[in-house]
């Protein structure tokens, strides 16, 4: 059976509604209409004579055929966009566009300035910045790298660790005044948290060879670090802070630090990005800077990570 041109686009487009989990998100992820969309799909269906796709109103899934016939249809579209990445990588000065998302406040801190003078330095790189505390779906949503305070858990993507990043933990001095400052980790279960629900629950404070495992509980939770912070400075309880955004707070006397002599866990902060990304030259001289910038960062505050290969998660 000859492949016409027109069904070679049908074929990509079928593989980027699978890709993408809907006909909207595909229409976005190609710059169509959803009409159109739904057009190639049906022409596709049509002219070989067997369903591919499960359709409902709330959901797709992929036929036997269409599973068998989506692998084939992927490795066109992966081919193409390997065909169009190895040409970029060619061009002396690298173009394009990047969609970034990351969290709100360590971006303001960290990814923005770093991006600042990515941009000066490759002027022709066309950035599209998201920030958001929510972790997004990269392949639904087309973002190309995703800064994020853990691997994310999908083996289909790629991550490379670019910072550590301390934490410690705090209160307002009006909270402490009414509710007492804790002396032991076994004292924090009888305190107010501010939970950040973006994080684990559990936080692990160690001693010498000795580890205590405490569980934050309060009446505030959000998903915002921003409004953790806030919560905390208004005095309803004890938060576990970035030390980037504790630090001005607490040397300005509106926040007092507790437990110093205790280590807590830190965080690792990665760049997660898809397969379609890891060969790409934009984004390795962006990952490269980043780290680069990162370096140069107050030592208190940061711990630096380099390594220079992609780590598949």
């Amino acid at each position: 059976m000859d492949v016409s041109f027109e069904q070679l686009k049908s074929m990509v487009v079928f593989a980027q509604i699978v890709e993408q989990g809907s006909f909207s998100a595909a229409a976005r992820q190609l710059g169509l209409s959803r009409g159109v969309v739904s057009y190639h799909l049906k022409k596709l269906e049509t002219h070989i004579g067997i369903p591919l796709l499960n359709r409902t109103t709330r959901s797709i899934s992929l036929t036997d055929a269409g599973q068998r016939y989506y692998q084939r249809c992927k490795n066109i579209s992966d081919e193409a966009a390997a065909a169009n990445q190895q040409i970029e990588n060619l061009r002396e000065e690298p173009e394009g566009k990047l969609i970034i998302t990351a969290p709100v406040n360590i971006s303001m801190y960290t990814i923005v300035p770093a991006l600042n003078t990515f941009k000066k330095q490759y002027p022709k790189i066309e950035i599209d910045l998201n920030l958001t505390d929510e972790v997004v779906n990269i392949i639904q949503e087309g973002v190309d790298l995703a800064i994020r305070g853990a691997p994310l858990a999908d083996s289909g993507l790629y991550a490379r660790k670019l910072m550590t990043m301390k934490n410690i933990l705090c209160g307002a001095p009006s909270y402490f005044s009414q509710y007492g400052l804790p002396r032991t980790p076994a004292e924090l279960a009888n305190h107010e948290w501010v939970v950040y629900k973006q994080a684990s629950r559990i936080q692990t404070l160690s001693k010498g060879s000795r580890s205590y495992n405490v569980r934050m509980q309060g009446s505030i939770a959000t998903n915002s670090a921003s409004a953790r912070t806030a919560f905390v400075l208004g005095g309803h309880g004890i938060g576990r802070l970035p030390i980037y955004d504790a630090l001005p707070l607490i040397t300005s006397g509106q926040l007092t630090p507790i437990l110093e002599d205790y280590q807590l866990s830190d965080i690792n902060i990665y760049g997660v990005y898809p397969p379609r990304a890891a060969n790409s030259k934009k984004m390795r001289l962006l990952l490269n800077h980043l780290q680069e910038f990162f370096t140069q960062l107050p030592a208190p505050l940061f711990q630096m990570s380099y390594p220079s290969n992609h780590q598949k998660i």
